[in-house]
């Protein structure tokens, strides 16, 4: 579905990406794995079509990153990206009228699943609330490749189970899923393969059974050592 060969991305003196050499297959749960400052967010933007490469290659589907692979990409950002007048509904038409896969039945679901009411302004929504929301409306599309960016950051821990239940349940739809995330024992039980960033470059990647059983440690583990240093 994507490919990357050596893609980098830089920003005047500092190396966001550096060389990576990437393939994200149809139909999997991915586990973007890394501190801050890794390059986890800059890799799903060039994805998502909102940064570009400085060096390297990045397809999806065998086409350059474009108003094509846009129509079939959900991206979730970690900043917040609605205006301050909006209700969770206004939310909802905001994302009607910007992607024709986007479904307002599905949307109000999710919404109800998560707590939050149509009438909620989302200005006033507490940090937890509103990363249920960005999740909702990202969700709500029917898309190819949804990327979630630290998706359980600021929920706590009873809700990060509805969360990865909504995740799980998008994912049976034969769909692709990256998330990234420093919480690994929430991921490691639902992730079909996990890539390890570090410093700007994949330092380990593959299917998340053959890695535990390769190197005979958890996910969980393996990120402790890996980011040690």
């Amino acid at each position: 579905m994507v490919e990357a060969k050596m893609l980098g991305k830089r920003y005047m003196r500092k190396q966001a990406v550096k060389d990576v050499t990437l393939t994200i297959e149809d139909g999997k749960v991915y586990a973007l794995l890394g501190p801050n400052g890794s390059g986890k967010t800059t890799f799903m933007k060039m994805i998502a079509g909102l940064v570009k490469p400085t060096e390297g290659c990045l397809s999806y589907n065998g086409e350059k990153i474009g108003v094509e692979s846009k129509k079939q990409v959900a991206y979730m950002s970690t900043e917040p990206f609605f205006y301050a007048y909006m209700t969770v509904k206004d939310v909802g038409k905001y994302y009607a009228d910007f992607f024709e896969d986007f479904s307002m039945e599905r949307y109000e679901a999710l919404i109800s699943r998560m707590d939050l009411r149509m009438e909620d302004k989302a200005k006033e929504l507490s940090s937890g609330l509103a990363a249920k929301l960005k999740l909702a409306a990202t969700l709500a599309r029917d898309a190819r490749l949804y990327m979630l960016d630290e998706p359980l950051n600021g929920i706590d821990i009873i809700a990060r189970e509805a969360i990865i239940r909504t995740i799980v349940e998008a994912a049976a739809a034969e769909k692709t899923i990256l998330i990234s995330s420093h919480l690994v024992d929430e991921l490691e039980p639902i992730v079909d393969s996990v890539v390890f960033m570090k410093r700007g470059s994949v330092v380990l990647s593959g299917d998340a059974e053959e890695v535990r059983q390769e190197r005979g440690k958890s996910i969980v583990d393996l990120y402790k050592e890996v980011y040690a240093e």
